[in-house]
């Protein structure tokens, strides 16, 4: 139960607050390696892992970034090389957990470097601008935890202490509990969303089970999709069932609940193959307590609960989607076959549920055959997708791949 906690900071300004962090950490029985990412100071005493150490990991130096004459420069010189640096140290087993303190500068770095790091590390920001909305989803690692650094501008006191207290002994019990991925089964990576809408998970997920896979899914809520990604970028999963490709849609319409701009092409780029289908590609969600976009005054909406909302989307902006599906699969450098279930492709839009629109469904359809690049297979499917025949049929294209050794045997 021996752990290290990475303490990541500005040593030359916030010395005595990242020292405090640190004794809490010792305190508790755990240990500490210290990262500086100062650029003009030096701390009171030597960090193991100096700020020149951080400078020269990102291929630079602490003269270049003095030199650039601005702080924004600096810090992100800074940053890259904390990121950098910091992996280097996790792929050599010289940590366990990392905490990093800061301001907006801080902040700053602290997400490149948590970004660099693998899903299942310990990940904890102290900051003043924690859960603001200065910092953008697309920035924030998929398992990032952050506290607000309250009344800890400059100096500590007993209402600073608090936060960081909480933060030393959060990081430093997630090291000790964590139980990382243990890779022992293929893992098969899939996404939804809940039962109301998508229910396909519920026989697949079993039934994949029985043959010897292990499968995540994911929910494709913006940040569920940023964790699917990054797993897919690694190369993690033996296969990816990608049936709740929203985040896309919500991309490409505007919406902040994004998983960015690369939904869709980790998996292909990483040569994992994939099974696609299009459930929930007739929504936009948006954040629900905001005023609806401007763009979308007039649509029918569905209020999913007081975070979320679903806008309908006409023929047009489906045919958009369409078209942005192929695009993301077209570059896939291994077998890609999306499933087409013509009767619907969510809970609300069977014949006869609120949100059906066969003149959209037909729209879309017809767009996505028209669009479907030659490395992708296209199944029509006369059936809905929360029907069995859907489950049936992406059973049935997995059992090919393992039978033409495209996936792996479990």
């Amino acid at each position: 139960m021996q752990k290290t906690i990475l303490v990541v900071g500005t040593y030359d300004t916030k010395d005595a607050e990242l020292n405090y962090l640190a004794d809490v950490i010792r305190n508790q029985g755990g240990q500490v390696a210290t990262m500086d990412v100062s650029v003009l100071g030096d701390p009171e005493a030597p960090t193991d892992y100096s700020k020149h150490d951080v400078a020269e990991a990102g291929g630079s130096s602490i003269r270049a970034a003095i030199d650039s004459g601005d702080e924004n420069t600096a810090m992100q010189i800074m940053a890259e090389g904390a990121a950098t640096l910091a992996l280097r140290l996790w792929r050599e087993g010289r940590f366990d957990g990392v905490i990093v303190l800061g301001g907006t500068m801080g902040t700053d770095l602290a997400l490149d470097l948590c970004q660099a790091l693998p899903l299942g590390v310990p990940k904890y920001v102290v900051s003043t601008v924690s859960f603001s909305p200065l910092i953008p989803p697309e920035r924030l690692a998929a398992d990032i935890q952050m506290i607000l650094w309250a009344g800890g501008l400059y100096g500590l006191n007993s209402v600073c202490k608090a936060s960081l207290s909480q933060a030393a002994g959060a990081v430093l019990g997630a090291a000790r509990a964590v139980e990382p991925p243990k890779r022992d089964r293929p893992l098969i990576g899939m996404t939804s969303f809940g039962k109301t809408v998508l229910r396909y998970m519920v026989s697949l997920k079993p039934a994949l089970e029985d043959m010897g896979f292990e499968v995540a899914v994911f929910h494709a809520t913006g940040m569920g999709g940023r964790a699917f990604e990054s797993l897919a970028a690694e190369g993690a999963f033996a296969a990816v069932m990608d049936f709740a490709p929203q985040e896309l849609t919500n991309h490409i319409m505007g919406s902040a609940i994004s998983a960015g701009p690369d939904r869709m092409t980790n998996a292909g780029r990483a040569g994992i193959p994939q099974i696609i289908a299009p459930g929930c590609y007739d929504l936009v969600d948006v954040v629900g307590w905001q005023p609806l976009p401007e763009r979308f005054k007039g649509y029918e909406v569905h209020a999913h609960n007081r975070l979320l909302s679903s806008i309908l989307l006409g023929a047009e902006e489906r045919r958009e989607v369409a078209q942005a599906i192929c695009k993301q699969l077209s570059e896939a450098r291994a077998p890609v076959t999306l499933i087409l279930p013509t009767q619907g492709c969510n809970e609300w839009d069977r014949e006869g549920a609120p949100l059906h629109d066969a003149d959209g469904m037909a729209a879309f359809a017809r767009a996505l055959r028209a669009a479907c690049p030659p490395n992708v297979t296209l199944l029509d499917l006369d059936a809905h997708i929360n029907d069995a025949g859907f489950s049936e049929l992406v059973l049935a294209v997995l059992q090919v791949w393992i039978d033409k050794g495209i996936v792996k045997r479990p």
